[in-house]
C-alpha cells in the first residue's frame, strides 16, 4: 500500500489543538515534532546533554505534525478537512504532503470510490461511475473534488443514517461545515423543502454547488461562505454539523438562534476518546437523545432543553 507524508507546520503554541485536529481526521500514524523544550526534554528523557548540532539549529518557534494515509483512503480529502478545521480554529499553518503528486492522488483513490450504499435508503455514486445497480436506493451523484465529505468516512455516513430517518417534506436544513455539501444534498434528496450548506472553504462552497446542480437539487439548495453561522439567516428543522469536537463546543454555544423550538440538531466528527468532554459540554444547551458510534467516532443527536 502506498502512503503519504501530509506535515502541517504551526506556531508551537498552536500544537495540541493541531494534533486533536489531526487525530479526528486521521487518526493513525502521526507524530509531533516539536523542539521548544530541547535541551530540557533530551536532558530528562535521554540524561545527557550532548546534542547535535542540527537539532539545535532548529526553529523553536514552530511544531509540525506528521501524518501518513494511503492513496486509498484519498489523501486530497483530509488535507481539505485539516485545513479547513485549522481555519475555524483561526490557526496560521502551512501544509505540505511527500510521495504522491496531486494528479496521482486524483487518479489513485477514485479506483477505490465505488458506489456505497448508506443506511437503508441512499447511495452514493461518484460521478465517474457509470455502471452500477442503485438497488432501489435514493442516488447522491458526488464529485467531491477537493472538499471533505465522500460519504465513505465513519462521521459522514453516520449523519447520512439519522438524516434518512428525521427528514420529512416541509424540513429546512441547516448544514454548518458542509464540505462537498453531500448532507444537505442528501436532505434534498430526501425530501426536504429546502437546505443550506456554510463553510469556511471557498473550494468546499463552490464544490458543493456543483454537486447540487449534479443531483437537480440546486433550486432549493443554498451555499455560503463564511465561519460558522456568522452569515447565516434563519431558523431551520434540521441542524447538521460533521466538523471536530472543539468546533462542536464552539458551535453549541449560539446555535439555538437558528434552531425552532422542536428543531433536531445533529452533531458528528466526534473522536470516542472526547465524545464525554463534548457531551458534557453540549448539554448545558441541549438534551442529548441519541448516540451512534462507527470504528471510534460518534454521531450524537441533541433537541433544545
Amino acid at each position: 500500500m502506498d502512503w503519504t507524508e501530509i506535515t502541517v507546520t504551526i506556531d508551537n503554541k498552536d500544537v495540541d489543538i493541531t494534533s486533536d485536529i489531526a487525530n479526528e481526521v486521521v487518526p493513525y500514524g502521526i507524530y509531533i515534532e516539536d523542539y521548544t523544550n530541547l535541551e530540557q526534554d533530551v536532558e530528562e528523557i535521554a540524561h545527557i546533554d550532548l546534542i547535535d548540532e542540527d537539532l539545535l539549529k532548529k526553529d523553536r518557534t514552530k511544531a509540525k505534525v506528521h501524518m501518513y494515509i494511503s492513496c486509498e483512503d484519498n489523501p486530497l480529502e483530509a488535507i481539505s478537512q485539516i485545513s479547513e478545521k485549522l481555519k475555524e480554529a483561526n490557526i496560521e499553518f502551512t501544509i505540505d504532503s511527500l510521495d504522491c503528486a496531486d494528479e496521482d492522488w486524483l487518479n489513485n483513490w477514485k479506483q477505490y470510490f465505488q458506489p456505497t450504499p448508506i443506511g437503508k435508503k441512499l447511495l452514493i455514486r461518484p460521478t465517474w461511475r457509470e455502471n452500477y445497480d442503485p438497488q432501489g436506493r435514493i442516488v447522491i451523484n458526488l464529485d467531491p473534488g477537493l472538499a471533505f465529505g465522500t460519504g465513505t468516512h465513519e462521521t459522514t455516513s453516520l449523519c447520512l443514517s439519522v438524516l434518512e430517518k428525521v427528514v420529512t417534506e416541509n424540513s429546512t436544513v441547516l448544514d454548518v461545515g458542509c464540505g462537498s455539501g453531500i448532507l444537505a444534498i442528501a436532505s434534498l434528496l430526501l425530501g426536504a423543502k429546502e437546505a443550506v450548506g456554510v463553510d469556511i472553504d471557498g473550494l468546499a462552497v463552490k464544490t458543493a454547488k456543483e454537486n447540487a446542480e449534479l443531483n437537480n437539487v440546486s433550486d432549493r439548495f443554498t451555499a455560503i461562505e463564511g465561519n460558522f453561522t456568522e452569515k447565516v439567516t434563519g431558523k431551520y428543522d434540521i441542524v447538521v454539523a460533521n466538523i471536530v469536537a472543539d468546533a462542536i463546543m464552539f458551535l453549541s454555544e449560539g446555535v439555538k438562534e437558528f434552531m425552532k423550538e422542536d428543531s433536531i440538531y445533529i452533531m458528528s466528527g466526534i473522536i470516542d476518546t472526547r465524545v464525554d468532554e463534548v457531551i458534557e459540554s453540549v448539554s448545558k444547551n441541549f438534551e442529548i437523545t441519541d448516540k451512534l458510534f462507527l470504528n471510534g467516532w460518534y454521531c450524537l443527536t441533541a433537541k433544545i432543553k
